[in-house]
């Protein structure tokens, strides 16, 4: 874990140097990571240069989805078996990215709720999502990953009704292990409250 931290502040060093603000977004499989991505290079990609890296167990199926929305490099890792990202995946990553002219990064994890918690990928932010398919006591059962977060995020909003989402519940139990995060809610496929993560990025980008 020590080389791995060590590494992670190599890649911080990097990517502060050259400006980019980075974005490694965590979550359980299915939340809806990709999907964010997918909105956020729609509704944001002509404004600013977002560069992406994609991590899976098995196959490149996010980074093909995500190229479909830039004609920027979507960067694929492959983990073969691992359950999470480390630094040196994502420094061997950003040899191929073009970080003189990206302004945002952003690394989408593995989805796993427990691995990614304990690694540092030399990211600014870390931004849990939990969706509405999901249940409510997500941040009780895993809270290291909850608490390590800075910005979390409910998403799939359109489907709460369908789903029995006690949206109360589940934002009392957000407060209570990621009580430092700034919180938002979402649906990356209708937009509803898109504008407000979308805002947060300009606003942070520009800080």
């Amino acid at each position: 874990m020590a080389k791995s931290d060590e590494l992670a502040a190599d890649v911080r060093r990097r990517l502060q140097a050259a400006r980019v603000l980075t974005f490694n977004l965590v979550s359980s499989p299915g939340s809806g990571k990709t999907t964010l991505l997918e909105r956020t290079l729609a509704d944001l990609g002509a404004e600013f240069a977002i560069s992406v890296v994609t991590g899976d167990v098995q196959t490149q199926n996010d980074a093909d989805r995500l190229a479909r929305h830039t004609d920027r490099l979507v960067q694929a890792v492959v983990t073969n078996g691992a359950c999470h990202l480390d630094a040196r995946q994502v420094a061997t990553a950003l040899d191929e990215v073009d970080l003189n002219n990206t302004r945002l990064l952003f690394i989408e994890n593995v989805g796993n709720l427990v691995c990614p918690a304990d690694y540092d990928l030399g990211e600014d932010l870390r931004v849990v999502l939990l969706s509405t398919t999901e249940g409510e006591d997500k941040p009780l059962k895993y809270p290291p990953m909850f608490h390590s977060a800075d910005v979390a995020i409910v998403t799939k909003s359109d489907l709460a009704a369908a789903a029995g989402f006690n949206r109360e519940q589940a934002l009392a139990n957000l407060k209570r292990v990621s009580h430092h995060a700034e919180i938002f809610e979402l649906s990356a496929k209708t937009g509803d409250g898109m504008r407000s993560w979308l805002d947060f990025l300009v606003k942070r980008q520009r800080v």
